[in-house]
């Protein structure tokens, strides 16, 4: 059983920064592969950013590369999600994941991950 506690979300402005961490707790996280979702107000939910558990590599979304950048520091069992040049599309509830059970590109696919937060409001203003 893994616990993941999102953090760092807020009311910025476009062109700002902000930087999400999630905490795990319970099992070893850093066996886990990790993602971060975003879902904003009558949009379905979107996958952001990821790091496979099964390789060292990064995927991210088109509209976010360049600006969001990916990371996890295991001895923390924390990862983070620093985000630039924030946009008012960038408005949504960010979810981070964790999952070890998938193969292939299905991390791209909410269903690869067993255990999820509980979000982060991160709002951009115009």
């Amino acid at each position: 059983q893994v616990r993941l506690v999102e953090s760092g979300g807020g009311l910025v402005q476009a062109g700002g920064s902000l930087r999400l961490s999630c905490e795990a707790s319970g099992n070893p996280f850093s066996s886990y592969g990790v993602g971060w979702f975003r879902q904003a107000p009558g949009k379905e939910q979107e996958l952001v950013t990821a790091i496979p558990w099964y390789e060292d590599t990064t995927y991210y979304a088109d509209s976010v590369k360049g600006r969001f950048a990916i990371s996890r520091d295991n001895a923390k069992n924390t990862v983070y999600l620093q985000m630039a040049n924030l946009t008012p599309e960038d408005t949504a509830v960010y979810y981070c994941a964790a999952g070890r059970r998938y193969t292939g590109r299905d991390y791209m696919f909410k269903f690869a991950y067993d255990y999820w937060g509980r979000g982060t409001q991160v709002t951009v203003s115009s």
